[in-house]
Formats: structure tokens, C-alpha cells, sequence
């Protein structure tokens, strides 16, 4: 039966993805400054670093004191997924980029980069069958349209193997990203301090054997507290947004990433307001527009389903407690079959197949 009086689906996941785009994109700027005298390799191992010991230290801190646990802790079931996430976002990817940085150009790197938001949603659409109409398209054509034009700076790519490098890197990133849904329903912040830790040792590794010089304390301790924030606190963010919009509709929001690294740069370091910068807002912003309009509704079954995650009691959470319990809380649930209507994403309980709708 349909509900009129549900809470608004864009809520909370659209301001978790925005949030989780505002903070990774504020990165670049912040980062810009540390370059100087410093690999791009060895920073980015710093920055997952601080992601990990930051997050690290925010799990001991609830462990300690936290009366319940809200979230679903890994279990190992969730281990392979969790190395392939490791392997894909937090190795392969650097990995790539480093490499195809030492044979291409700048403005095509910067521009080639954007593939990474297409191939989060392609993948989520054509491998994961999540569900896509034409309004969602557009949308999200339009957010990339406006990252390839503020990246692009008026330059075309040079298509040589560090491009291909580079749209490697971007292949691994959106297949980190897919791969992350798979555990989006456990904590978020184990998941992005593993993968931060992960990635942090491996590529501060792979710069010392290339022979990069140690960074000064101050860039350490800057790149830090940048990486927890910008990487860490915003992959949760991330993961979080996944449970409720799906993959591809998360990777549209974050893709709005480049605008705000932008708009930071103009406010906080008064870098001029170019007419790219202009266009790209408002491709941007109709794109966001198209995603926020979205309605998407029909008649839907949940078959009986066995699961651990965050949750309040809902129409979708109906189950007894012996005692009171505080919400949200986590515990393993079943829901039984259901059958009604409203406007939903494919979060946990909506990923159903639309091929045969």
C-alpha cells in the first residue's frame, strides 16, 4: 500500500553523499600546498595514513565508550570483499595514477580522472542492474560534463599509455566504489580505517623503494589531519550514502567533487572566477537538480530477508525486542516478504531488478 507520510527519501543519503564530496574535494586545495618538495606518491600514503589512525583512534574511543554498538561489525563472511576494495581503491588505483602521472601531462590527467564517476555508474548500471531512467542520465552527464570542463582547463588529452594508465586507475576506482556497496551495510568507519591503513603502508612504501626523501614534520602532520577528514571521515560518509541511494546515485553526487575543490580554492585561497568555472556551476547544478527531482515509485516486493545492519523500527523494521533498546542499533534481523508503494532508491531494502518491471 502506498504511505504518504514517509520521512523524504533524499534523506539522509543525498546530504551524507554531498558531505562526503564537500570534504574529499576540499582535499586538492588543502593538498596543494604540501606538494612542494614532497612525492605525490609518498602524500598520498600519508593522506590514507591519517584516514586509517584517525579513524583508528575514533573505534577504539566507541568501543571504550559507547553503551551499544549502532553499527554491523565485519564479520568474515565480508573479508573477501573487503580485500578486494583494499586491492582496487587503496592499491591499484594510486598505483596507476602514479605511474600514468610519470607519462602524460598534467590538464589530460586531471581531465582523465573524471572517468572514474562513469565508471562508478556504468558499472552500478550494467553490472549491478541498478535502476536508471532518463531524468538520471541526463543528470549525471551533466555533473560529468562540468568536472571534464573545470579539469579540462581548455586543453584536449593526449592519448598515449599513461592515459591509459590513468583510465586504468579510474576503472579501479569505480569498481572500488561498486564493490564497497557489498559492505555497506556493516561500520563504515572499520571499513575506511582498514582501507586507509591498507593503502596508507603500501603506497608510503612504494615511494621509499622509488627513493622518495622523507617529508618535513609539519607536511606530516598537516597531510594527516587533511587525509582524516578529506579521505577518511568522508569515505564513511561515502558508505554510509551507499546504504541508502545505491552506487550509482552516490557516485553522481560525489562527482560534484571537482566543483567544490573550486569553490574552496576561490573563497579560501582567491584564485579567480573564470567563465569555465560559471559553466561548469550550472551544468553542475542542473545535473543535481534532475537527481534531487527524482520520483522514483511503483509497486515492489521485498522477499524474506536474513541481515546485520544500523537501523531504526520502520515499516521495513518491525521486529520485537525483549526490553528497551535505544535506536538506531545494530543486530542480525529477518524480514519477512512484503508488498507496497512508495518513492525509494536502492538502498539495503530496495535492490530488487527492474529488468523484468
Amino acid at each position: 500500500m502506498a504511505d504518504n507520510h514517509r520521512p523524504s527519501p533524499l534523506w539522509p543519503g543525498v546530504p551524507l553523499a554531498l558531505a562526503s564530496a564537500t570534504l574529499f574535494g576540499a582535499t586538492t586545495p588543502l593538498s596543494k600546498g604540501l606538494l612542494a618538495g614532497t612525492d605525490p606518491q609518498a602524500l598520498a600514503g600519508l593522506l590514507y595514513l591519517g584516514a586509517g589512525i584517525g579513524l583508528a583512534a575514533v573505534h577504539l574511543a566507541r568501543r571504550r565508550f559507547a553503551r551499544a554498538a549502532p553499527e554491523a561489525p565485519l564479520r568474515r563472511p565480508d573479508l573477501p570483499w573487503l580485500a578486494a576494495v583494499i586491492l582496487s581503491g587503496g592499491v591499484a588505483g594510486p598505483l596507476l595514477l602514479m605511474l600514468g602521472l610519470t607519462l602524460t601531462d598534467a590538464a589530460s590527467a586531471s581531465l582523465l580522472l573524471n572517468l572514474e564517476g562513469l565508471a562508478t555508474m556504468g558499472i552500478a548500471w550494467l553490472a549491478f542492474h541498478e535502476n536508471v531512467d532518463r531524468r538520471l542520465l541526463a543528470g549525471a552527464l551533466a555533473i560529468l560534463l562540468g568536472a571534464a570542463l573545470l579539469s579540462g582547463n581548455g586543453h584536449g588529452i593526449t592519448v598515449n599509455a599513461g592515459a591509459a594508465l590513468i583510465a586504468g586507475a579510474c576503472l579501479a576506482w569505480g569498481l572500488d566504489n561498486n564493490l564497497t556497496r557489498k559492505l555497506s551495510a556493516s561500520d563504515p568507519v572499520q571499513i575506511a580505517m582498514a582501507k586507509g591503513l591498507a593503502a596508507g603502508v603500501v603506497n608510503i612504501a612504494i615511494a621509499a623503494i622509488r627513493g622518495a626523501s622523507v617529508p618535513a614534520a609539519g607536511t606530516v602532520l598537516a597531510a594527516t589531519v587533511i587525509g582524516f577528514l578529506g579521505v577518511g571521515v568522508s569515505l564513511v560518509l561515502f558508505v554510509r550514502a551507499l546504504r541508502h541511494l545505491g552506487t550509482a546515485r552516490t557516485g553522481a553526487y560525489f562527482s560534484l567533487a571537482p566543483f567544490i575543490g573550486v569553490a574552496v580554492a576561490i573563497l579560501a585561497l582567491h584564485e579567480a572566477l573564470t567563465w569555465n568555472v560559471a559553466l561548469a556551476a550550472a551544468l553542475m547544478g542542473s545535473g543535481l537538480w534532475l537527481h534531487l527531482a527524482e520520483r522514483h515509485v511503483h509497486p515492489h516486493r521485498h522477499e524474506a530477508l536474513d541481515h546485520e545492519h544500523s537501523h531504526a523500527h520502520d515499516d521495513h523494521h518491525r521486529h520485537a525486542h525483549d526490553g528497551t533498546v535505544t535506536e538506531p542499533h545494530s543486530h542480525p534481523h529477518r524480514h519477512d516478504p512484503l508488498r507496497h508503494t512508495h518513492i525509494h532508491y536502492p538502498d539495503l531494502h530496495h535492490r530488487h531488478d527492474h529488468r523484468q518491471a
